[in-house]
């Protein structure tokens, strides 16, 4: 079976979880509902965070971004291990997240006025676009899809653990931060990708509602598309930064 391009969400989880009565099982309504109670979580901290920004002089934001960067971190590998505890664990990771999104959020507004909502918009236009087309039977989620996805997501993730570890000793990848042609190309790149693993998402909650998967996994799914959506809501922003940096 090939795994899903994202952590989170991969097919595998099912071999391990036992029987459930329909009356207890996973359904697709109800990964839909926690989803959005995910979202509201996310914004819920998100909103404070940006709002310390602009009047808290920027140091109580920080602070919020960076404790939620590392609570987001603990509790996305908690659920990730422990898929039972996702009822408590997915709401918490959203939390974390919001602190995360509005902090940088707010820094890249600072910087480019209207940037976040063009942002915001962007995100929730492709997950529906994508939506709609899985759903219609347009695309769907291949072996062969999900092998090419896979691949690509983890050259994606060498890239930038490089770029990271790179970071420490005063250097970088030449090129792909920056405004120029292969920059705007590489985060062109990279959106496609993260909008392509909302495909693999929408799978995953497909097969665990045919596969009578445990109530729990209503969480798990919906945490493991929030991961998802905040990955390319953050990749639009750099994408946007970089095409109005040419200005």
């Amino acid at each position: 079976m090939i795994r899903s391009g994202n952590p989170a969400l991969n097919a595998d989880v099912f071999r391990a979880l036992s029987p459930s009565r329909v009356d207890e099982t996973m359904t697709l309504q109800g990964t839909v509902n926690k989803s959005f109670i995910l979202l509201f979580c996310i914004l819920a901290t998100a909103t404070p965070t940006w709002w310390l920004f602009y009047h808290g002089g920027g140091g109580a934001s920080t602070l919020l971004l960076m404790a939620g960067a590392i609570g987001g971190l603990i509790l996305a590998l908690v659920t990730i291990f422990k898929k039972t505890w996702a009822p408590v664990t997915a709401p918490l990771y959203a939390l974390a997240e919001g602190c995360v999104l509005g902090g940088i959020s707010a820094v890249f507004e600072a910087a480019y006025a209207g940037i976040v909502i063009q942002a915001v918009m962007l995100t929730f236009g492709v997950l529906f676009a994508l939506l709609a087309a899985y759903t219609s039977g347009w695309i769907r989620a291949t072996e062969n899809f999900k092998l090419g996805l896979v691949a690509a997501t983890g050259g994606i993730f060498l890239v930038y653990m490089t770029s990271m570890i790179l970071s420490f000793f005063g250097m970088s990848i030449p090129y792909i931060h920056q405004s120029g042609a292969i920059g705007i190309g590489f985060s062109l790149v990279v959106v496609v990708i993260a909008a392509l693993n909302l495909v693999m998402d929408f799978d995953f909650i497909e097969q665990g509602a045919e596969n009578n998967a445990p109530k729990y996994m209503e969480w798990y799914g919906a945490f493991g598309l929030m991961v998802t959506l905040i990955w390319l809501y953050m990749e639009i922003l750099h994408l946007l930064s970089k095409l109005r940096g040419r200005d």
